[in-house]
């Protein structure tokens, strides 16, 4: 970043924001965000109620950012874990593992969309409805370059990548209430259910 004035300002501005992110993270531990107010996560973050505006209309859009922060990095993941190469057996492992490593790291970001996904606050439950629409679409396009999808219809493939993400959002909600102790239960569950989707899948067009 430039140590210009114009650097500098953009620095602070992005710490400034950035702060209200976390001090309202860690408000949402203990909260619903339809319950959060602006004077709280400003208190909280030690800002006042005007520099919230300078970076947020309101709660909504606060928390619309925090679906962006959990979830917009994890874009692809599943996607290139589907794509690498390896028998079935080594992808299922992986598929969890990934699921498990950021729930681990992040799991208040995580909490927080287990939470807000059927949450009170329509545009962070449709900002969350987008997040795993765009998950779903990938792993899609990640199947649909496979031999076993040959003849499967694009309809078909996104609902297989909805069963996917279906199966991360549940893994991630299992691995939160199980805490560390209950981690190795909830992954061999999540492995067995992956391999029944991936079984079934073979066998989808028999009838056709």
């Amino acid at each position: 970043m430039s140590h210009t004035p114009v650097g500098v300002r953009q620095t602070q501005k992005l710490r400034t924001r950035q702060a209200l992110l976390d001090a309202a993270l860690l408000l949402l531990e203990h909260q619903s965000l339809s319950s959060l107010g602006l004077r709280e996560v400003t208190r909280a973050a030690g800002l006042t109620p005007t520099a919230f505006y300078r970076h947020f209309e309101d709660v909504a859009a606060l928390g619309v950012a925090l679906v962006e922060e959990a979830l917009g990095s994890l874009h692809g993941l599943v996607g290139e874990v589907l794509a690498e190469t390896g028998d079935s057996e080594e992808r299922l492992d992986r598929s969890v593992a990934v699921i498990a490593r950021h729930v681990g790291a992040q799991p208040a970001h995580f909490r927080f969309i287990s939470r807000e996904q059927h949450g009170g606050v329509d545009p962070v439950r449709e900002a969350i409805a987008a997040q795993l629409l765009r998950f779903a679409q990938e792993v899609a396009c990640a199947l649909g370059q496979e031999p076993e999808s040959a003849g499967w219809s694009e309809e078909d493939l996104l609902m297989l990548g909805g069963l996917y993400v279906d199966h991360m959002v549940i893994t991630t909600s299992a691995l939160l209430e199980a805490g560390p102790q209950g981690e190795a239960e909830v992954v061999r569950v999540a492995r067995r259910r992956l391999r029944l989707v991936t079984i079934g899948r073979a066998h989808w067009l028999d009838e056709g």
